[in-house]
């Protein structure tokens, strides 16, 4: 695990609630190696088409985003599953810290796990961080 003590990345205004770990990793990656990259299937089912093609209008697809290493999230990111694969999944697709509302109890303690600060917010701070990274 690499040391966290201060991350300068961009960041990304990731504003959608309720993003359970299969949406992070669909379950059908989870019979891979961690080493073999979980990052590539980071939000696969909604970062890509059917085809295989990028879907322009998500937002981990658009520059700057695509270099992100701080996700700012909306409330309840990492529901679901108490599945451990979706936090490797943000790490090794490169986000270093997540901040957000709320965070499922699992999914923190499964971040923290591996070296990602997960940093709770009030929803107006959300709102207004998101909106700063937007603009």
């Amino acid at each position: 695990m690499k040391a966290f003590v201060v991350e300068d990345g961009v960041a990304v205004p990731f504003d959608q609630a309720d993003v359970d770990t299969d949406q992070i990793l669909p379950a059908r990656y989870l019979r891979r190696p961690r080493q073999g990259g979980y990052g590539q299937f980071l939000f696969r089912d909604v970062r890509f088409n059917d085809d295989d093609s990028e879907r322009p209008d998500f937002i981990l697809n658009q520059a700057p985003y695509r270099s992100a290493s701080i996700m700012v999230a909306d409330r309840n990111f990492g529901c679901g599953s108490s599945r451990e694969h979706a936090p490797q999944a943000l790490m090794r697709w490169g986000i270093r810290a997540v901040i957000g509302e709320s965070f499922a109890e699992i999914f923190f303690g499964n971040c923290l796990a591996l070296g990602i600060p997960c940093l709770g917010i009030s929803h107006e701070q959300a709102i207004d961080l998101q909106a700063a990274i937007a603009r």
